[in-house]
């Protein structure tokens, strides 16, 4: 990890400022080769703990990883937004103040070290992507990777947006043989104009589908997040067909699929993108998500049923585990309602009417690891 630049100006007042919000305005600000006007500001955020428990119903697992807080792909959807706002910090910033977790390796293995019994499972990048381009600098993820594979009988997923995943091929053989590994490559569209635009600094489709056939080819487990699916625009039936094709096509043993869940704080970012790069989409959004950060229950419903035909069709799984095992959960999952897009029995998808504020103090835990 590169050391910290000396002289980094203290913040004009800490007033008020309390736990992360006061670590993240001392923070120093980190070396990075990077340069340039779009290169964001890096900060080094000292943690107690890189290993969260997450205590929420709506995820279908107990302990997150992420080695970094804001995210640079700077995805114009995302959830994950107001993470930021606990830092007291605009969500706008998410993608230009990046921190990054310090001593992330070490860290982590003291969490380990602490519990009683091992985790039943960890996921990382439930909130942030453990390869955006901080990683080539920082290398926090691989560090955290290098403490996991000293272990065994773990069960362990990655999700991220970037084929720089391969990267770690060495680090991933090695925890698989050892423990479960399962590998998530979020894949939202092929069209790559459409997702230059909804994922400004996010690899192309087509590189981090190369991802799925290399860490396939490695005989590790890989599948695709379709997630999130966005109304109007990657929802087609032509598009998620070709989006499902290619991923079985690639080698990916399941796809997981859910319908945008648009939290106030991402709302603020995203409705004005739609307004001046889809007017004509940008009232049907405002409709579907002026109570609720869910989109209306049929429309789930409809998205659902059509995932799962086309899961049937390309022989795919929805999720990497049987019923009697456990997940590997998704970034997204806790935007959905079930941890897989097929109803349960005779249910619903969920309250039509969501407290936000609710939703928001159940993921909070979950997003910070």
């Amino acid at each position: 990890m590169a050391p910290p630049q000396r002289g980094a100006e203290p913040p004009a007042s800490l007033d008020g400022l309390v736990g992360i919000a006061r670590l993240a305005a001392t923070s120093p600000r980190a070396a990075s080769k990077r340069r340039g006007d779009d290169s964001p500001d890096y900060f080094l955020l000292p943690v107690r703990s890189i290993l969260n428990r997450c205590d929420s119903d709506r995820v279908p697992f107990d302990w997150t990883i992420n080695p970094y807080r804001g995210c640079e792909f700077a995805c114009r959807y995302c959830y994950a937004r107001y993470t930021h706002e606990y830092m007291e910090l605009d969500p706008a910033d998410f993608e230009r103040k990046i921190f990054v977790k310090k001593d992330a390796g070490p860290v982590v293995s003291r969490d380990l070290d602490r519990l009683h019994q091992p985790p039943n499972h960890i996921a990382i990048g439930t909130a942030t992507d453990p390869y955006q381009p901080a990683e080539r600098n920082f290398g926090a993820t691989r560090a955290i990777l290098e403490q996991l594979a000293r272990r065994e009988g773990l069960s362990i997923s990655i999700t991220t947006k970037s084929n720089q995943v391969v990267r770690d091929l060495d680090l991933l053989k090695r925890i698989a043989s050892r423990s479960a590994l399962y590998i998530n490559i979020t894949v939202t569209t092929l069209r790559p104009r459409l997702a230059r635009l909804l994922e400004p600094r996010a690899p192309r489709p087509d590189l981090r589908l190369a991802a799925v056939r290399a860490l396939a080819d490695a005989d590790l487990r890989v599948g695709v997040f379709a997630m999130p699916i966005l109304p109007g625009l990657t929802d087609r039936d032509p598009d998620l067909e070709n989006l499902v094709r290619a991923a079985r096509d690639h080698g990916a043993e399941w796809l997981g699929a859910s319908v945008l869940f648009l939290m106030p704080s991402a709302a603020r970012q995203f409705l004005p993108f739609l307004d001046e790069k889809f007017p004509k989409l940008a009232r049907q959004y405002r409709d579907f998500y002026s109570r609720s950060a869910y989109a209306p229950e049929p429309y789930r419903r409809q998205m659902a049923d059509r995932v799962a035909r086309l899961r049937a069709k390309y022989g795919l799984a929805s999720r990497p585990y049987t019923p009697d095992a456990f997940a590997a959960p998704s970034s997204q999952l806790p935007l959905a309602l079930t941890s897989s897009p097929v109803l349960p029995r005779g249910g619903s998808l969920g309250p039509r009417n969501l407290d936000v504020s609710s939703s928001r103090r159940s993921l909070r835990a979950c997003a910070s690891g």
